[in-house]
């Protein structure tokens, strides 16, 4: 079977060898066997359930949870030469009807539906009246009532297991941390599956992390580093993101809004253009995004912070799938804090939920504000451990500046230990600052030798001291997400004054000493991120080569990166392959392409030499 796969796989999709567990997920998948796949966004998850479905007898059904993947995702197939359809209402009755028709005619390779479809009782039945070769639940995350894309339907699939026992399943995602793992398993009646977990590491991805004091301007000088380059801003609210785009696209930048609050021709005509034109910046709220196929965005920005670490890496993942140096940019406040925290208190969410919400709010904030190796800390969040420093991230290319912050750090621990190790930070904070409040006289509080011990500092500046000892390990939230402290193995050493604390400046006592990061620093080293390292002399033929894959694209009636991704054309432009031959041997030129696309690039190619 490895041979064959092999053989797919380049004759295809125009890939030489597979990358990381591809090819024991393939060999499992096509034995027979149920997986559960865990790898980063552009590791190539699609890969390993199209492969086995080319392999195996029948159809490979894929569940899919948004309309724009499925249309992205089968372009993409059939102009590779596979035989793929989707099903969803944005066909007409007669165009449903043709493809249902293909399915019990078992002339597809591959169908993706929605899984309010699926679930339908006339699809199952039209489900057992022909072959299938796999299922496939993409976006497996969306099953979690924890996760950041929760979609009820999800938990009703595991009623595939229970009418179809004898057909392998796998269920993959980019963003589960252990809690979602575990109830991905559980919901999906996974508890046989092979479960493959791929490092969650993206290195082609520089993260930047900067205090918030003049948006605009910060985010003007960060895409003049990426001119010319698709990529997503992300904003909290509806009216910050019309008003940024409004903006930008009075500076001269292609920018276009996405919010739940267009009106749904808008929002799709806009969707069209970022996934089909070069160049576009899609300005958004977190209802754009999940499932967006594109491999050639060069950055992601964050104006505000997220909800979560995982709502963070997923949608900072939506960059650089191709591989390519991209950059991960967030700006925030303070105002941040009280808005996600209104936000939370606000819903209509059951106690438990907001209490894990406002647990990775403080997650997130801890990573923000934390000055080491971000991508160690990133990592962190989904169990997997980072060596070292990644020496691409701000913190290590310009570590902040830090002061010696062991007293107030012993002085907070001891006040989270003498208080019973039963409480959050706003309580803790209240009885180092000698605040006798209600609840601290009830408490007896105030007459704990550590009740205000630590007047010195403000509530801010404490609060920012508890989320870095949060974020260097010397504080845990509780795992149930009730939001009390609890000191850590590695609180004793501090405690005993056996190790020192650094923490950022700005939560130094003394007033005016706190400073502001430069600006440079904010906006991100430029030399780093989002340049793809075009010499100038190469600039024309990139040019070329673009121009002719943007018309082919319009040509076809399919997005550019479907025609050629730019890592293929920036290896095109480095090998300078003279013939066909040649043009073959470059990643991701199948032969349906090398076909249909290959005179039109070697023209463009030889005739600049």
């Amino acid at each position: 079977m490895n041979s064959i796969a092999l053989e797919l796989l380049q004759s295809v999709f125009g890939y030489s060898s597979f990358r990381g567990q591809q090819q024991a997920v393939v060999d499992h998948l096509s034995d027979g066997g149920d997986a559960l796949v865990l790898m980063p966004t552009g590791g190539g998850k699609s890969l390993c359930y199209q492969i086995p479905a080319l392999l195996r007898q029948g159809t490979g059904i894929v569940v899919s949870p948004l309309i724009a993947l499925m249309q992205d995702q089968v372009d993409a197939l059939r102009e590779a030469g596979v035989a793929a359809a989707f099903l969803n209402s944005s066909l007409s009755a007669e165009d449903q009807r043709e493809v249902e028709r293909q399915l019990l005619a078992g002339e597809l390779n591959l169908l993706y539906v929605a899984p309010e479809r699926l679930l339908t009782g006339r699809f199952l039945a039209q489900l057992e009246r022909t072959e299938v070769a796999l299922f496939a639940i993409d976006e497996a995350h969306c099953v979690s009532q924890w996760g950041h894309d929760f979609r009820p339907e999800y938990r009703e699939l595991a009623i595939l297991h229970q009418r179809f026992p004898a057909v392998p399943r796998i269920a993959l995602t980019a963003t589960a941390d252990p809690r979602t793992r575990d109830e991905i398993v559980e919901r999906l009646s996974l508890q046989q599956a092979r479960q493959f977990v791929s490092s969650f590491d993206r290195p082609n991805i520089g993260y930047r992390v900067g205090l918030r004091h003049n948006a605009k301007r910060q985010l003007g000088e960060f895409l003049l580093g990426h001119q010319g380059e698709s990529g997503i801003v992300y904003c909290l609210s509806r009216r910050k993101v019309d008003d940024t785009a409004q903006w930008l696209a009075e500076s001269g930048i292609e920018a276009l809004p996405y919010h739940a609050g267009l009106d749904a021709a808008t929002r799709v005509q806009n969707q069209k253009r970022f996934l089909r034109e070069e160049g576009v910046v899609m300005v958004a709220t977190v209802a754009f995004g999940m499932g967006i196929d594109k491999p050639d965005v060069r950055f992601v920005a964050h104006l505000d912070l997220p909800r979560s670490i995982e709502g963070y890496y997923q949608e900072t993942g939506r960059a650089g799938r191709d591989g390519l140096p991209a950059e991960a940019w967030m700006i925030y406040g303070l105002s941040d804090v009280v808005t996600m925290s209104q936000m939370i208190a606000q819903s209509e969410s059951a106690d438990e939920r907001k209490r894990v919400e406002r647990q990775k709010l403080e997650s997130l904030l801890a990573y923000a504000e934390a000055t080491g190796c971000r991508r160690e800390l990133l990592l962190g969040a989904f169990g997997e451990t980072y060596p070292g420093s990644c020496g691409h991230c701000d913190n290590c290319i310009a570590p902040p500046k830090t002061w010696d912050a062991t007293v107030p750090a012993q002085k907070a621990l001891s006040a989270v230990y003498r208080t019973g190790q039963r409480f959050g930070s706003g309580h803790v904070i209240d009885v180092l600052r000698g605040e006798e409040t209600e609840r601290v006289r009830s408490l007896d509080h105030h007459r704990l030798s550590t009740f205000g011990i630590g007047a010195e500092m403000d509530e801010k500046q404490w609060r920012s001291v508890f989320r870095q000892l949060l974020a260097a390990g010397l504080l845990e939230a509780d795992a149930e997400g009730y939001g009390t402290l609890r000191l850590t193995a590695a609180s004793r050493s501090v405690l005993s004054g056996g190790q020192l604390v650094k923490l950022r400046e700005d939560a130094r006592p003394e007033r005016g000493s706190r400073r502001r990061r430069d600006s440079k620093l904010i906006t991100g080293d430029k030399s780093s991120g989002g340049s793809l390292g075009i010499e100038a002399y190469e600039q024309p033929m990139w040019d070329e080569l673009r121009a002719l894959r943007t018309q082919l694209a319009r040509q076809h009636g399919v997005p550019p990166y479907v025609v050629f991704h730019d890592a293929t054309l920036l290896a095109m432009l480095r090998a300078l392959p003279a013939n066909e031959d040649e043009l073959a041997t470059i990643s991701g030129v199948g032969e349906a392409k090398l076909k249909r696309y290959g005179r039109d690039f070697l023209a463009v190619i030889n005739a600049a030499e």
